[in-house]
Parts: structure tokens; sequence; C-alpha cells
């Protein structure tokens, strides 16, 4: 009989020249726990500023055994915070449009030397087109708002991916939903999904709540995993 436990995943997006210092202090804390990373990249802006820098910092994360996912394509950085604009830019697009998107992503990428088949659409939201577009393209994940898609058997893997709001008022409610949310999941050995932008990790709290979800996840026995090694994941058998 298997044993069923929580898994936990955790993902960082807004990953650029600008922000890659906060990118790398949140890496090392999960290594220290023995979490893995899920690397949200949008090639078209994080590999345009400063590339070797960028770019050799997130293989050496692939070779640490964090996971990359392709977050859109190119979904503009702001002006002010230097991070990318979560913007939903493959919300309603047609199969036709999403295929042009993600065949200028893939060149892009190739271009890069960075390859995945993972697939992570700003603001989590895909229309059924981009779906459609991803499975010609040859991927093989992609994780929405409410679960992660296996593309090549259509099996979906349910759960909410939990993150931040916005602004100092709804902060300090943001981040204790964030814990607290973890705790039930990890009680009830459900799929925990924590999504953190690397703005949020400019501020105390927001970072804070974030290591607090993922340490009470991993005392209540969560397995930690990446996006695509979920697709994959065999419960340990029972004694």
């Amino acid at each position: 009989m298997r044993s069923v436990t929580a898994q936990l995943i955790v993902s960082l997006s807004g990953i650029n020249a600008w922000t890659l210092d906060r990118s790398a202090d949140l890496s090392d804390e999960l290594a220290s726990r023995g979490v893995p990373l899920s690397l949200l990249f949008a090639p078209k802006v994080a590999g345009a500023d400063q590339p070797r820098t960028v770019l050799d910092w997130v293989r050496g994360q692939q070779a640490a055994g964090n996971a990359l996912l392709q977050h859109g394509y190119d979904h503009p950085a702001d002006a002010k915070t230097r991070t990318i604009r979560r913007r939903a830019e493959f919300a309603s697009l047609p199969a036709h449009e999403a295929k042009l998107r993600l065949t200028a992503a893939s060149t892009t990428m190739e271009r890069l030397d960075l390859a995945t088949d993972a697939f992570v659409p700003p603001r989590w939201v895909a229309s059924p087109g981009t779906l459609l577009a991803l499975r010609h393209q040859g991927f093989t994940m992609c994780a929405d708002v409410m679960g992660i898609r296996d593309l090549r058997t259509e099996n979906v893997h349910r759960g909410r991916v939990q993150g931040f709001g916005f602004g100092e008022r709804t902060e300090p409610w943001w981040c204790f939903a964030l814990v607290m949310s973890a705790s039930r999941a990890a009680r009830r050995n459900q799929l925990i999904r924590l999504a953190v932008d690397t703005a949020d990790l400019s501020r105390s709290g927001p970072r804070q709540a974030l290591l607090d979800a993922i340490d009470i996840a991993l005392h209540h026995e969560a397995t930690p995993l990446t996006y695509p090694a979920l697709l994959t994941y065999q419960p340990a058998q029972a004694a």
C-alpha cells in the first residue's frame, strides 16, 4: 500500500539581471531545506539584459536539480521596479496566435542555449488555443491557476496556486493566508503550490511568510518537488 503525503512545489518568477541577487538568495534558502525550485523564465525579457550573468546562473540552477519552465514570451519589465509585469499574455489567444508566440519563444530559448518542455503562462491563465499550440510544439506540461496538466495524457493534478496580493494594506492578510493555506493542505495530504515573484522578495513580510509556509509544509512531511517532477512522482511504498 502506498503512503500518501502532501507534495510541495515552490516557483519563482521575475528572474532578470536586476533581481538576480534575490533569486540566488531564495535558491540558497530552499537548498538548505532540501527543497528544489521551479524557475519561471521569460526568454525575451530575462535573456536580453545581461545574458551571461542571468543565463549562467539559470544553467547552474538546472545542474543543481532545480527546474526551468518557460514563462510566456515577451511580457515587459516595469520601468520602476525592474520586475516583469505579470500580464495575461496567453489568456485568450487562439491556437494560431499562440503558436506564433511559442515559436518565437522557442527560437529565443535555443539561441540562449536553454531548453524546457514545461510551460507556465503569465498570471497562470492559458486559453484552450494555447493548450493546443503547446501540444503541437512538443510541450509536455502546462501549469495554470487551478492545476498542472500533463499534455501527453491529459491528466490534471489539482491544486490552486498560492501567492501574494498587492499593496501594503493587503500584505499582512496575504502573508497570513499563505501560511495557513500551506499548513491546512499539508495536514490533508494535498498538493501545495507556492508562487513568489522577485518583487515580493524585496519585502521582508512576504519573504518570511513564504519560508514559514515552506517550513510548516515540511514539518507535516510534505514531499518537495518541481513541476516537471510531479508528472512522474510515485509515492513511497508503505512498509
